[in-house]
């Protein structure tokens, strides 16, 4: 944000101090030594000010704006061989280079890259740990994360955000049939959704493993469970499960070559169906994100399916996210933006919320698992 007017009156050991007067009206003073930049960062409006909650708020766009250009040239990539100074990445890269020197300017303040003595006299800019993980070969990466937060049909739903709120519908939905219809009429975003999907999969399947015991389990079914990701983890950490993967008819041969490839399909078997129809008969079984993409009524009946086919001794486990009541901060209520304005009727849900839904579909809560993520493993048995 730029300045209106700069009027210098004020004297620090008798060099003047100048007052700033910014475009949103704050009169405050700026020190010789900046604050000595220590914890403290040029801004709008003074941190007590009410204006700067907002001003945080405008400025995360930016902030994003400019990691997302970083992930969309791919800079990292490139980066990742060796610290290059602008010119030399400009060139590699056919960019601006005084385009290229603000966009690394201000990743740098974002803690994704850094400056370096080059030997010379300069400086060449190297990654950060952070920055590694946007380079699409790195086993933590984020790069597919990253692009579709900002691709251009994915910020134009953001912002018709409003209109949804309007009419309870999201425009993205209305424009493109469903969030999974876009995916499979663009495949570089379902490229990146599934690259997402298998690494978070993978995240969450350690943590289930780790804080759920499946004794007594014989066959274990993944409802909609994309490539096999969690329950290959599971079948790993627990050599008497008899797995199966539900997935659509487009989905399962990619699934048998992951299963194949990670040693557990003479575990399992992979099954091609629709869950608003019908599900395997198993012991247990899975809906990890499933239930919050789907309106209650379209959730409920996923759920039914699942009780009509699952025996008196079974037990589904659903992991989601269960928003507080109250207005303590929760990643789920900032990502609910995103169903809204994505999601054709899916949504985040309150304990309550989601319980209810359970009990619709005679299903009742035996117990919650905390899980990192801001996720919830939910236990449920037939009523």
């Amino acid at each position: 944000m730029g300045t209106t007017d700069v009027d210098v009156h004020h004297t620090d050991g008798g060099r003047p101090l100048p007052t700033i007067v910014s475009a949103a009206g704050f009169v405050g003073e700026m020190p010789g030594q900046v604050k000595d930049m220590v914890g403290q960062v040029k801004d709008v409006v003074g941190g007590d000010d009410p204006r700067a909650v907002i001003w945080e708020v405008i400025r995360g766009q930016w902030r994003f704006s400019a990691l997302y250009a970083f992930v969309e040239l791919d800079l990292a990539r490139w980066l990742s061989e060796r610290p290059m100074g602008v010119s030399e990445l400009a060139g590699l890269c056919a960019l601006d280079e005084g385009a290229l020197a603000r966009l690394l300017r201000t990743n740098a303040t974002l803690g994704v890259v850094r400056s370096v003595p080059d030997g010379k006299g300069g400086s060449r800019y190297a990654l950060t740990e952070a920055g590694r993980t946007l380079d699409a070969g790195d086993e933590r990466s984020m790069r597919s994360v990253v692009i579709p937060q900002g691709a251009p049909d994915f910020m134009d739903a953001m912002g018709a955000l409003a209109d949804a709120v309007r009419t309870g519908k999201s425009p993205f939905g209305a424009k493109f049939g469903s969030f999974y219809a876009y995916l499979d009429s663009h495949p570089e975003a379902r490229q990146h959704f599934d690259a997402h999907m298998v690494t978070r999969s993978r995240a969450i399947a350690e943590a289930v493993v780790a804080r759920y015991d499946f004794a007594g389990i014989g066959s274990f079914a993944d409802i909609g469970g994309g490539a096999g990701t969690i329950l290959a983890t599971v079948l790993h950490a627990n050599a008497e499960l008899h797995g199966v993967l539900f997935e659509l008819p487009s989905v399962v041969a990619g699934a048998q070559a992951f299963l194949a490839a990670e040693l557990v399909i003479d575990r399992c078997e992979v099954v091609a169906g629709d869950f608003f129809k019908a599900v395997p008969t198993a012991d247990a079984y899975l809906l990890s994100n499933i239930v919050h993409n789907w309106a209650d009524d379209t959730a409920v009946t996923i759920l039914r399916n699942v009780r009509s086919a699952m025996p008196d001794h079974g037990r589904v486990l659903l992991l989601d996210m269960l928003l507080p009541d109250d207005d303590r901060p929760h990643l789920g209520k900032e990502l609910d933006m995103r169903m809204l304005a994505l999601h054709q009727g899916g949504r985040e849900r309150t304990e309550a919320e989601y319980f209810g839904l359970l009990r619709e579909a005679d299903l009742t809560v035996r117990r919650v698992v905390e899980l990192p993520f801001a996720l919830s493993l939910i236990e449920a048995v037939p009523a």
